[in-house]
């Protein structure tokens, strides 16, 4: 794949991984199920994190605003970062799950620095 503009780079990037995902079906299955996975562990470490924060004053709220805020910011670099030319829905999962994996992190860090 050939890069022409600073807006082919993303798919360049991702190219080789459409390749091998495209290879068999097996490679296929692969890349969705380390995606769910990942989706899903970081859902339960938001949300543990999110419970171990206790319940909402006005220390938490402004805790879990900046934790929304961080995952907001995650969503639009994932969106700026990843091709929309293929490998989509798979792509969208990822996206997700990393924003929640970085909200996540947030809320262990602010939880470690309060609670220690």
């Amino acid at each position: 794949m050939k890069i022409k503009s600073l807006s082919d780079i993303p798919e360049a990037l991702f190219y080789p991984l459409k390749e091998w995902s495209e290879q068999s079906i097996g490679n296929f299955n692969l890349l969705v199920g380390i995606g769910f996975i990942f989706v899903m562990f970081s859902a339960i470490f938001v949300v543990t994190y999110s419970i171990k924060m206790g319940k909402s004053d006005e220390r938490t709220m402004l805790i879990s605003l900046k934790s929304a805020y961080v995952m907001l910011v995650a969503i639009i670099a994932c969106d700026m970062f990843f091709p929309r030319g293929y490998l989509v829905n798979q792509f969208f999962m990822f996206k997700y799950g990393i924003a929640c994996f970085v909200s996540g992190l947030y809320l262990f860090l602010q939880y470690r620095k309060d609670f220690k």
